[in-house]
């Protein structure tokens, strides 16, 4: 978050005056030998963390240079559809992270479902909030729009893998339960409603507590990288401010989102569990991708028969009603 402090501050910092020191990449390096600690510790008690660490690392690098330098010519670009690709590409990668590396149990239209829930949360909160908080005018104003979404998406990705793993958990352990509960005439929202609670709950509760010891016992990175950058402290502590309960908004409308449609997924519309529909096992990127074209077309042709059967339904009400009308006629006589 200090490297998105440093961007919304943009220009506005007084560089002349706050003595910043140019660091290169020996200074990166140094810093690495703080992940010895890690894998040192690690390698002590067995935890098996090594491995992870070090491609943790790895990408750290990796994918902040490659951030520093795309922003850069963002920014200096200045153009409202360059931000709001940039917007999409952010939230295609957080559905991805989601997804492929922080969820062991899926469901069939997961990444649809992710996809919508942040984009709705993130652009509904981030262009409002940006707007108006912020007082950015226009809202899309690259040097803040960009690290506020990159902030929002962040937090909400935590949020949406804890919610969604609790909820497929909870559908999968509990379903006979949840059959018990269907069995005696509850619909799929009441028999599943403790599961979707308990999940926004256990989703919320993160950010409920950094916002408690945010400033007394925590300084942010945010705050601190805009006062790195030359801000006025008590200008960072409002920026901050507003970040967090955009964070807070964001997170529990895409939480919202993501558990009802995994609830209504795992519970049909006819008020049946469905178990078989949540998948064990981290997914494979390579195999969803060959299966692309297939689910594709079965969504075509769904939608298709969608529209059949609606067709259908309408021409018999019409039938239904001339023949009524017909048979009545007498009687009216």
């Amino acid at each position: 978050m200090d490297v998105l402090g440093f961007a919304m501050q943009g220009e506005n910092g007084n560089h002349g005056d706050n003595n910043m020191v140019e660091l290169t990449w020996w200074n990166v390096g140094f810093a690495s030998l703080f992940i010895v600690v890690n894998l040192i510790m690690s390698s002590i008690l067995g935890l098996g963390l090594e491995k992870s660490l070090l491609i943790s690392a790895i990408r750290c690098v990796v994918q902040l240079t490659i951030m520093g330098f795309v922003l850069e010519d963002v920014f200096q670009a200045k153009h409202p559809a360059i931000v709001i690709l940039m917007t999409m590409i952010l939230i295609l990668l957080g559905c991805y992270e989601i997804i492929y590396n922080k969820s062991n149990k899926t469901f069939r239209g997961m990444f649809l479902t992710c996809l919508c829930s942040m984009t709705m949360s993130t652009l509904l909160v981030g262009i409002i909030g940006s707007r108006y908080a912020m007082a950015q005018d226009p809202f899309w104003t690259p040097e803040k729009f960009i690290p506020t979404t990159g902030m929002l998406l962040g937090n909400l990705m935590s949020g949406m893998a804890v919610a969604i793993g609790s909820c497929l958990s909870s559908l999968s352990d509990g379903h006979e339960k949840i059959e018990t509960y269907l069995s005696y005439g509850a619909t799929r929202w009441e028999a599943g409603l403790s599961v979707a609670t308990e999940s926004v709950r256990l989703a919320m509760l993160p950010t409920i507590n950094q916002m408690s010891v945010i400033g007394l016992i925590a300084i942010p990175g945010m705050m601190t990288g805009q006062i790195m950058g030359g801000a006025s402290v008590l200008q960072a502590a409002r920026y901050q401010q507003i970040i967090m309960f955009m964070i807070s908004a964001s997170t529990a409308l895409a939480v919202l989102t993501a558990v009802v449609t995994c609830v209504t997924t795992i519970i049909d519309a006819e008020h049946r569990i469905r178990p078989e529909r949540i998948l064990q096992g981290r997914p494979s990127l390579w195999k969803d991708i060959k299966l692309l074209p297939k689910r594709t077309w079965e969504g075509v042709h769904w939608c298709i028969m969608c529209c059949g059967r609606f067709q259908k339904t309408h021409k018999i009400w019409d039938d239904s009603d001339s023949e009524t009308s017909t048979e009545r006629t007498p009687l009216l006589n």
